[in-house]
Protein backbone atom coordinates (compact mmCIF):
# COMPACT_ATOMS: atom_id res chain seq x y z
CA UNK A 1 0.00 0.00 0.00
CA UNK A 2 1.65 3.12 -1.17
CA UNK A 3 0.17 5.47 2.02
CA UNK A 4 1.92 7.49 4.42
CA UNK A 5 0.52 10.28 6.95
CA UNK A 6 3.40 12.54 8.26
CA UNK A 7 3.21 15.03 11.37
CA UNK A 8 4.88 18.59 11.25
CA UNK A 9 4.74 20.56 14.72
CA UNK A 10 6.88 23.78 14.92
CA UNK A 11 6.63 26.80 17.10
CA UNK A 12 5.00 28.04 13.70
CA UNK A 13 2.81 25.71 12.28
CA UNK A 14 0.93 21.95 13.26
CA UNK A 15 0.36 20.01 10.20
CA UNK A 16 -1.20 16.41 9.50
CA UNK A 17 -0.93 14.81 6.39
CA UNK A 18 -2.54 11.16 5.09
CA UNK A 19 -1.84 10.36 1.37
CA UNK A 20 -2.75 7.65 -0.73
CA UNK A 21 -0.98 7.40 -3.98
CA UNK A 22 -3.35 5.02 -5.66
CA UNK A 23 -6.79 6.59 -4.60
CA UNK A 24 -9.48 8.35 -6.55
CA UNK A 25 -9.33 11.83 -5.96
CA UNK A 26 -10.77 12.17 -2.70
CA UNK A 27 -9.79 15.16 -0.70
CA UNK A 28 -10.39 16.38 3.08
CA UNK A 29 -8.60 19.60 2.91
CA UNK A 30 -8.81 22.46 6.08
CA UNK A 31 -5.31 24.19 5.56
CA UNK A 32 -6.44 27.65 7.31
CA UNK A 33 -5.86 28.88 3.83
CA UNK A 34 -8.59 28.43 1.51
CA UNK A 35 -6.91 29.32 -2.30
CA UNK A 36 -4.05 26.71 -1.00
CA UNK A 37 -7.51 24.16 0.34
CA UNK A 38 -8.80 24.65 -4.06
CA UNK A 39 -4.93 23.96 -5.25
CA UNK A 40 -4.47 20.81 -3.42
CA UNK A 41 -7.90 19.74 -4.29
CA UNK A 42 -6.99 20.05 -7.92
CA UNK A 43 -3.40 17.80 -7.20
CA UNK A 44 -6.00 15.33 -5.76
CA UNK A 45 -8.23 15.06 -8.46
CA UNK A 46 -6.12 15.44 -11.55
CA UNK A 47 -3.26 13.20 -9.67
CA UNK A 48 -5.88 10.71 -8.59
CA UNK A 49 -4.03 10.89 -5.01
CA UNK A 50 -6.56 10.43 -1.50
CA UNK A 51 -5.34 13.63 0.18
CA UNK A 52 -6.07 14.75 3.54
CA UNK A 53 -4.47 18.37 4.95
CA UNK A 54 -5.25 19.47 8.52
CA UNK A 55 -3.20 22.87 9.17
CA UNK A 56 -3.26 25.12 12.00
CA UNK A 57 -0.56 28.04 11.75
CA UNK A 58 0.02 31.41 12.51
CA UNK A 59 -1.99 33.31 9.28
CA UNK A 60 -2.69 36.08 11.64
CA UNK A 61 0.89 37.11 10.45
CA UNK A 62 0.37 36.07 6.94
CA UNK A 63 0.20 32.65 5.11
CA UNK A 64 3.53 31.57 4.24
CA UNK A 65 4.82 29.49 6.93
CA UNK A 66 1.22 27.46 6.36
CA UNK A 67 1.93 27.43 3.00
CA UNK A 68 5.40 26.55 2.87
CA UNK A 69 5.10 23.44 5.62
CA UNK A 70 1.99 22.40 3.79
CA UNK A 71 4.41 21.83 0.91
CA UNK A 72 7.31 20.45 3.10
CA UNK A 73 5.05 18.10 4.71
CA UNK A 74 3.45 16.39 1.71
CA UNK A 75 6.81 16.20 0.06
CA UNK A 76 8.08 14.15 3.01
CA UNK A 77 4.76 12.51 2.75
CA UNK A 78 5.01 11.32 -0.54
CA UNK A 79 8.64 10.24 0.10
CA UNK A 80 7.27 7.77 2.47
CA UNK A 81 4.48 6.94 0.13
CA UNK A 82 6.76 6.18 -2.41
CA UNK A 83 9.18 4.17 -0.59
CA UNK A 84 12.23 2.96 -2.55
CA UNK A 85 10.24 4.02 -5.98
CA UNK A 86 10.74 0.17 -7.36
CA UNK A 87 8.39 -0.29 -10.18
CA UNK A 88 7.07 3.40 -11.19
CA UNK A 89 7.26 5.21 -14.27
CA UNK A 90 9.64 7.53 -12.75
CA UNK A 91 9.07 10.67 -15.09
CA UNK A 92 5.86 12.54 -15.92
CA UNK A 93 4.96 15.88 -17.45
CA UNK A 94 1.29 17.29 -18.56
CA UNK A 95 0.29 19.97 -20.59
CA UNK A 96 -2.99 21.97 -18.89
CA UNK A 97 -4.61 24.53 -20.62
CA UNK A 98 -7.71 26.79 -18.55
CA UNK A 99 -8.95 29.32 -21.50
CA UNK A 100 -6.41 31.83 -22.55
CA UNK A 101 -3.60 30.01 -19.95
CA UNK A 102 -1.59 26.99 -20.95
CA UNK A 103 1.00 25.18 -18.45
CA UNK A 104 3.47 22.51 -18.50
CA UNK A 105 5.22 20.67 -15.30
CA UNK A 106 7.46 17.97 -15.98
CA UNK A 107 8.63 15.98 -12.97
CA UNK A 108 11.46 13.38 -12.01
CA UNK A 109 11.55 11.01 -8.81
CA UNK A 110 15.01 11.12 -9.09
CA UNK A 111 15.99 11.67 -5.82
CA UNK A 112 17.76 14.96 -6.70
CA UNK A 113 15.67 18.10 -4.91
CA UNK A 114 15.44 20.35 -8.01
CA UNK A 115 13.06 23.43 -8.80
CA UNK A 116 12.46 25.63 -12.00
CA UNK A 117 9.50 28.15 -12.01
CA UNK A 118 8.88 29.63 -14.73
CA UNK A 119 5.63 31.50 -13.72
CA UNK A 120 5.41 35.43 -14.96
CA UNK A 121 2.51 36.41 -12.88
CA UNK A 122 0.13 38.84 -14.27
CA UNK A 123 -0.93 40.39 -10.71
CA UNK A 124 0.41 40.02 -7.35
CA UNK A 125 -2.65 38.41 -5.27
CA UNK A 126 -5.32 36.10 -6.22
CA UNK A 127 -8.14 37.17 -3.96
CA UNK A 128 -6.02 37.25 -0.42
CA UNK A 129 -3.80 34.55 -1.46
CA UNK A 130 0.16 35.94 -2.57
CA UNK A 131 0.88 34.39 -5.95
CA UNK A 132 4.60 34.69 -4.24
CA UNK A 133 3.31 31.55 -2.00
CA UNK A 134 3.04 29.60 -5.20
CA UNK A 135 6.61 28.68 -5.14
CA UNK A 136 7.23 28.41 -1.47
CA UNK A 137 5.26 25.40 -1.72
CA UNK A 138 6.71 23.93 -4.66
CA UNK A 139 10.12 24.48 -3.35
CA UNK A 140 9.11 23.37 0.18
CA UNK A 141 8.14 20.11 -1.91
CA UNK A 142 10.51 19.26 -4.00
CA UNK A 143 13.01 19.33 -1.44
CA UNK A 144 11.57 17.22 0.73
CA UNK A 145 9.76 14.81 -1.90
CA UNK A 146 13.51 14.09 -3.28
CA UNK A 147 12.40 15.29 -6.89
CA UNK A 148 13.56 17.05 -9.64
CA UNK A 149 10.56 19.65 -10.91
CA UNK A 150 9.86 21.96 -14.09
CA UNK A 151 6.69 24.37 -13.97
CA UNK A 152 6.12 26.40 -17.26
CA UNK A 153 3.54 28.70 -17.39
CA UNK A 154 3.51 29.04 -21.38
CA UNK A 155 1.01 31.43 -21.92
CA UNK A 156 -1.90 33.17 -19.80
CA UNK A 157 -3.28 36.73 -18.65
CA UNK A 158 -5.45 35.87 -15.80
CA UNK A 159 -3.63 35.28 -12.68
CA UNK A 160 -6.00 32.70 -11.37
CA UNK A 161 -6.11 30.53 -14.33
CA UNK A 162 -1.83 30.90 -13.98
CA UNK A 163 -1.92 28.97 -10.44
CA UNK A 164 -4.73 26.81 -11.14
CA UNK A 165 -3.00 25.31 -14.76
CA UNK A 166 0.04 24.80 -12.46
CA UNK A 167 -1.44 22.82 -10.56
CA UNK A 168 -3.45 20.66 -12.33
CA UNK A 169 -0.61 19.83 -14.68
CA UNK A 170 1.13 18.68 -11.48
CA UNK A 171 -1.47 16.68 -10.18
CA UNK A 172 -1.23 15.18 -13.83
CA UNK A 173 2.21 14.58 -14.26
CA UNK A 174 2.38 12.91 -10.70
CA UNK A 175 -0.27 10.47 -11.63
CA UNK A 176 1.92 9.63 -14.46
CA UNK A 177 5.30 9.58 -12.44
CA UNK A 178 3.89 7.30 -10.08
CA UNK A 179 2.21 4.93 -11.88
CA UNK A 180 3.50 1.61 -11.85
CA UNK A 181 4.78 0.28 -15.12
CA UNK A 182 3.89 -3.57 -15.61
CA UNK A 183 6.87 -4.01 -18.01
CA UNK A 184 9.72 -3.13 -15.34
CA UNK A 185 8.90 -6.51 -13.29
CA UNK A 186 9.53 -4.43 -9.94
CA UNK A 187 12.38 -2.90 -10.59
CA UNK A 188 14.10 0.60 -9.85
CA UNK A 189 14.14 2.98 -12.96
CA UNK A 190 17.69 3.65 -12.76
CA UNK A 191 21.07 2.35 -14.23
CA UNK A 192 22.62 2.95 -10.59
CA UNK A 193 20.10 0.51 -9.04
CA UNK A 194 18.70 2.83 -6.89
CA UNK A 195 16.88 6.61 -6.59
Amino acid sequence: MRQADVIRNTSETKIQISINLDGTGKAELASGVPFLDHMLDQIARHGMIDLKVVANGDTHIDDHHTVEDVGITLGQAFAKAVGDKAGITRYGHSYVPLDETLSRVVIDFSGRPGLEFNVPFTRARVGDFDVDLSIEFFRGFVNHAGVTLHIDNLRGINAHHQIETVFKAFGRALRMALAIDPRASGAVPSTKGSL
